[in-house]
């Protein structure tokens, strides 16, 4: 990565106000806009000589024809053999695109057909439990199959006009004894979401859902569904062929929320909600594709986040969405961030020799002002915010709601960027009658230091429509920066280590076999768990 000529220029203590100053027109100029949807990034020192050098990257990088091997099915997901196509999913219009010689749309188009009548008949009652109509979802999965449907959910709670959704995912007892004691098993749906259905907490779960089912005087045959690919298993599980939908390897556990996986949102909103969320998804993979990169949202975005984590050092970024449907939001989006790109070794093997990608956190605003703000205005370390607001929200009646939170936000990003000084701290504790040594201490603690960069995402309501665009934003934003690093931002081998000991230590856990071989921390923990096991 060619990062010399970035660091020089990010080697002066360049003030953002400063660059206000000398140009008026900076916010019209350093943001981009699509559709309804507008990133303004002039809250950062990149200026015309950064932004020039970040975007020298892009073609270094060989980004356009790496972007245009993702979209046409090449098998840029090296390690696995695989190719990368979400986008697929989305692709509503039906243009071909082909793996291994063959035309992938029929079938996703087929799947998403079979997930349409499917979930219009549950909402309709068609399809229903042995107690009546299904009043309630509940979906098992884990990682990308809970979190996507999750924070889907949860964003489009306005359009919700289906059974109640509920999710489980923690393989912890608690998680699904709490959020079955309260559904009647005859009523209940279960949408059991596993690809490969081995994946042991999901597994876990599911029988634990089915025993309560038959127990209850439910139907498993009628009343389960999967996602998954394995059908040999989801039929000895006794789920009928007909409710199951699968999705081929090419489709990564977290960019998955459009096919499938997405199918308790779908029964949620119904099926014209969430076609309008993959439209939404669609028109940011035209705009990706077409865009010069000066223009170029989910660049932009990512050249972003590259000056600040790869060139300024900032180890963190904070995701801090004003909507309390967007509550999920942090969480799915550090998901997507840090199981892609958090890599130590480049394509070719070799290692990285610049930082990976950055810790990626945050909560709703105005929450987050109540809790950890504190620290990014006066703390030590710069944290970099990305802020998102709608101009306003679902609920007329509480206008006067929204227009407070827009306020928050965007006062937040005005206060990180412009501070208070040193004098402007006296000058308040003077006006307050203090005087000497008191004033000068009290006035320190009231300092605020600035220049601490933002970006905000603003567009113009909370629509399946635009939340199909902010997600398909933040894919393609990783995407960018997977390149421009030189790394798979495709596969998770980070993950497997530790899958791998929890199935070696069952027996262990379980009493029937001895820790001797382990390490002297891990074996006396499961002696005290085994000791203390009621």
């Amino acid at each position: 990565m060619q990062l010399d000529k970035l660091k020089s220029l990010a080697a002066t203590d360049q003030r953002i106000l400063e660059l206000f100053a000398a140009d008026p027109d900076r916010a019209q100029k350093f943001s981009a806009s699509t559709g309804d949807l507008l990133f303004d990034y002039s809250k950062t020192q990149i200026d015309q000589d950064v932004r020039s050098a970040l975007i020298d990257l892009c073609d270094a990088a060989g980004l356009a024809a790496r972007r245009e091997a993702m979209f046409t099915g090449v098998k840029i997901n090296e390690t696995e053999n695989r190719a990368v196509l979400h986008t697929a999913l989305r692709n509503l219009d039906g243009d071909p695109i082909e793996v291994d010689g063959q035309d992938v749309m029929p079938g996703v188009l087929n799947t998403l057909q079979r997930m349409r009548v499917f979930a219009e008949e549950v909402r309709g009652g068609a399809i229903k439990g042995e107690g009546g109509s299904f009043i309630d979802v509940v979906n098992i999965g884990i990682g990308g199959s809970d979190l996507g449907p999750v924070m889907a959910t949860h964003a489009l709670a306005p359009y919700h006009d289906g059974p109640r959704l509920h999710y489980v995912s923690n393989v912890d007892g608690a998680h699904i004894a709490d959020t079955l004691r309260q559904l009647d098993p005859k009523r209940t749906l279960i949408i059991v979401a596993s690809k490969t259905f081995t994946t042991i907490e999901t597994m876990t779960n599911a029988r634990t859902a089915r025993a309560w089912m038959q127990d209850g005087g439910g139907d498993p045959a009628k009343q389960f569904a999967a996602v998954s690919s394995a059908l040999d298993k989801t039929h000895a599980f006794g789920i009928p062929e007909d409710r199951v939908f699968g999705f081929a390897d090419w489709v990564g556990g977290r960019y998955s929320v459009w096919g499938p996986v997405g199918l308790p949102v779908m029964i949620a909103v119904g099926s014209n909600a969430f076609d309008a969320f993959l439209r939404g998804g669609q028109a940011m993979d035209l705009h990706f594709r077409s865009a010069d990169w000066i223009e170029n949202m989910p660049v932009m975005l990512a050249l972003a986040g590259i000056w600040h984590r790869q060139v300024q050092g900032h180890a963190s970024r904070a995701v801090l969405p004003y909507d309390q449907r967007l509550l999920r939001l942090p969480a799915y989006f550090q998901q997507l961030e840090m199981e892609s790109n958090g890599k130590s070794v480049t394509m070719d093997g070799s290692d990285l020799t610049v930082p990976s990608g950055p810790v990626v956190w945050g909560e709703p605003g105005t929450n987050g002002q109540h809790a950890f703000y504190q620290l990014i205005h006066q703390g030590t370390d710069i944290v970099p915010c990305e802020f998102m607001v709608a101009a306003e929200g679902h609920e007329p009646e509480l206008a006067h709601h929204h227009r407070l939170l827009l306020a928050n936000c965007l006062a937040q990003s005005e206060a990180l960027m412009c501070g208070r000084s040193l004098d402007e701290a006296r000058a308040r504790m003077a006006e307050k009658g203090l005087q000497g040594d008191e004033l000068e201490r009290q006035a320190r603690h009231r300092v605020f230091p600035g220049n601490r960069p933002s970006t905000t995402l603003i567009y113009p309501k909370l629509t399946p429509f635009v939340l199909g665009q902010i997600i398909a934003l933040y894919e393609h934003r990783v995407f960018v920066e997977g390149v421009l690093l030189g790394i798979n931002s495709f596969d998770q081998w980070g993950v497997e280590l530790g899958k791998e000991l929890a199935t070696s230590l069952g027996p262990i856990v379980d009493g029937e076999e001895s820790a001797a071989d382990k390490d002297g921390s891990t074996a006396a923990l499961i002696d005290y768990a085994l000791r203390h096991r009621g």
